[in-house]
């Protein structure tokens, strides 16, 4: 093997050591979130109440699992340093919402879905997929699902009982975070992706949400 030959397959297997480390611990340990905004003191909730907030809380830190899939598989296949370390940094603030998620699941008696591997595991291949048919249309790929998902956090905030002003702020927060990098996505010159792929993105989204509130 030349040395050449060696560096590279150095640089394979601490690629893929890294994903293994990433993958774990978003899987199996707990999020660790940097930004901590001052939330609303939390309100008395009847049963009833509690439970519909965590099954919305537990779809939406579901779907940040998903991110963290999505953003990891596409920093992974893409063809640029630039494109990369976008994914990265997104990555990062998606980080904050596993974490506020997480932690207003623990206030509301609850738990994250058990489906979680699934969800980032084919979040991930999604994003490596992506991500091989270049930065444009990955970045495209970005953009249409923070579209998606920020209509998706409007609906819990006409869903989520009304004086859980703390789920609200985090929903609101969130939502901010998602428009913020669509538009930095499409500022590194996203493209429009095809039919039929916001459609399908669109259904598999429904599957993940439904099964998410229950399991």
């Amino acid at each position: 093997m030349t040395y050449n030959e060696g560096m590279l397959a150095s640089n394979v297997l601490d690629s893929m050591l890294k994903v293994a480390d990433e993958t774990l611990r978003t899987l199996f340990a707990p999020a660790q979130g940097v930004r901590q905004p001052p939330l609303p003191p939390d309100a008395p909730l009847t049963e009833a109440e509690k439970r519909h907030a965590a099954g919305l809380m537990r779809v939406n830190h579901a779907g940040e699992v998903a991110a963290q899939g999505l953003y990891r598989g596409q920093a992974a296949m893409s063809r640029s340093g630039g494109t990369r370390d976008f994914m990265r940094r997104a990555a990062s603030e998606e980080g904050d919402h596993l974490a506020w998620c997480e932690s207003r699941l623990h206030e509301l008696d609850s738990r994250p879905s058990r489906l979680n591997p699934i969800w980032y595991l084919g979040s991930f291949a999604i994003g490596a997929a992506a991500a091989a048919f270049g930065d444009e249309l990955s970045l495209g790929f970005v953009t249409e699902t923070e579209r998606q998902v920020e209509g998706h956090l409007a609906s819990h905030l006409d869903r989520l009982p009304a004086n859980d002003q703390r789920s609200r702020h985090i929903v609101e927060l969130m939502k901010s975070d998602e428009a913020a990098h669509a538009q930095a996505a499409r500022a590194r010159g996203a493209a429009s992706l095809p039919q039929p792929i916001p459609t399908l993105m669109r259904m598999a989204a429904r599957v993940m949400t439904g099964c998410a509130y229950w399991v």
